[in-house]
């Protein structure tokens, strides 16, 4: 039997990307990762085998689809060779990270003073851009990279991190821990010699290293004291597939069935005129026929010598209307469904759509919101350990992370009379917090509840100031504000 290595490679296939391109990357300990080699190693199979696909990935949500915008489509150099890009990528990453971010993520802990500093963190580092950002890179490239540090103003910070040149580093235990996270850049001098800058994250300390030629030219340390790897990795499924990696052959299929529909067109207008008749077209004459866009054609002599009718007509391919839009159609249902995004211009769309249809019609959506959802917690998580962490050396104050409750609250379209009328029906069957809690209007069940008592209030201080006053020239009870009209 053959060796693992030997096995895989036997297992060919016509893919966009290596097998390789979404491996982890694994070594035994931290001392083995800092050595130049080592490090050399990773970022060049980084640069190599998972940089390419993370490349496309990126090029298609900006309409650089790879698939219909490289080659030679056409044989004949002089037919029209339309290449229609069409951006599905970007359609659906924007639906996923709408549906899934686009209602803030709430972050509360029981602790007044733990909730007051991630307010804080919060608004000093825009978080639900960031949020965002990293949403919208994991439905991209199936993973995204937030780093933990302290500003120059000795501010904690936390931003994402570009996955094309961030990674993180596992050792080979059974749970595979995270080892280090690392980030690399080039820059270029005025003599044009390249260096190559690594920044490796460990639980400690945070190492630069400075490479030209595969030879370290300078290395630094210097302590963190986060407590742990401040480069977090996120994780949109098992897999680290992007949202719309999985149909990426059928938009190719797209893209070209659009093309060449254009190209049919174009190639209409300008159509053969073929003549049919005796004439001898040689040398300039049937290059002069052909750039004018006209061939000639000798009928055939019959059995008397005569010749056959002589005719003109234009030559262009026989175009299957119905049957190429329907597979056009088709190629674009299959696209929405293996990525569980609606096409909202579909008939079943139209219309007033209640709350409860339109959760039916996102189901498959829903499923994929509960794991990205799962998924990106665990990310969050690590992000306010980090910085707890930290302000828990600060302080004598301990923050604990464990306590701190994430809520994502899906952006769906929603009836408010059908949420009304579910809040109506359940008077006397569950509490009024609990009750206004479930309508969607009301951020705080709490504020609300207070802003009812006032008013209630209020009105009592209203009542009391209508007191009855006896008039004893009259032997008769008026309300005071009656009898202040009166006179």
């Amino acid at each position: 039997m053959g060796s693992e290595y030997e096995i895989t490679n036997k297992r060919k296939y016509n893919t966009k990307f290596s097998e390789e391109a979404n491996k982890d990357f694994l070594v035994h300990t931290e001392e083995q990762l800092l050595l130049v080699d080592t490090l050399n190693g990773l970022i060049t199979q980084h640069k190599d085998i998972q940089r390419p696909r993370l490349q496309v990935l990126e090029d298609y949500f900006l309409s650089r689809n790879t698939g219909i915008l490289s080659g030679q489509r056409r044989k004949d150099a002089d037919k029209s060779d339309h290449r229609a890009v069409h951006n599905f990528a970007k359609y659906i990453s924007q639906f996923v990270v709408g549906y899934l971010t686009g209602n803030p993520i709430t972050f509360t802990h029981p602790d007044k003073s733990t909730q007051e500093l991630i307010y804080e963190l919060n608004d000093e580092n825009d978080a639900d851009a960031t949020n965002s950002d990293i949403a919208l890179d994991l439905s991209v490239y199936g993973r995204a990279y937030e780093i933990v540090f302290r500003d120059e103003t000795n501010a904690d910070r936390f931003l994402s991190l570009d996955p094309k040149n961030t990674f993180v580093v596992y050792n080979y235990d059974i749970d595979k821990k995270v080892i280090a996270g690392v980030r690399y850049y080039d820059e270029i001098d005025t003599d044009n010699i390249v260096s190559n800058h690594i920044d490796v994250y460990t639980s400690t300390h945070v190492h630069h290293f400075v490479i030209k030629d595969g030879v370290a030219q300078s290395q630094e340390s210097y302590q963190h004291y986060y407590n742990d790897v401040p480069i977090v990795e996120y994780l949109n499924n098992k897999f680290k597939q992007g949202d719309f990696e999985n149909v990426l052959s059928l938009i190719d299929l797209y893209d070209a069935g659009q093309s060449d529909t254009a190209n049919y067109m174009s190639d209409t207008n300008d159509a053969m005129l073929a003549l049919i008749g005796n004439a001898d077209l040689d040398g300039e004459d049937a290059k002069a026929f052909k750039d004018a866009n006209m061939i000639h054609i000798k009928p055939e002599i019959n059995a008397n010598g005569g010749e056959g009718k002589a005719d003109a007509k234009y030559i262009y391919k026989q175009y299957d209307v119905q049957g190429s839009e329907a597979y056009k159609t088709r190629l674009q249902d299959d696209i929405h469904k293996f990525t569980n995004t609606p096409d909202l211009n579909d008939d079943s769309f139209s219309g007033t759509q209640s709350g409860e249809s339109m959760k039916y019609k996102l189901f498959g959506l829903e499923q994929t919101r509960a794991t990205k959802e799962r998924l990106f917690k665990k990310g969050l998580i690590k992000r306010y350990q980090l910085l707890l962490n930290n302000k828990n050396i600060e302080s004598t104050k301990t923050h604990n992370h464990n306590d701190l409750d994430i809520k994502f609250t899906p952006n769906l379209p929603k009836s408010m009379k059908d949420n009304v009328d579910v809040v109506n029906s359940l008077v006397g069957t569950v509490s009024e917090k609990t009750r206004l809690g479930l309508l969607d209007f009301i951020d705080d069940p709490d504020d609300e509840i207070k802003k009812m008592q006032d008013e209630e209030d209020e009105q009592l201080d209203r009542a009391d100031k209508r007191e009855y006053a006896f008039d004893p020239a009259q032997g008769t009870q008026e309300p005071t504000q009656g009898k202040e009209e009166k006179e």
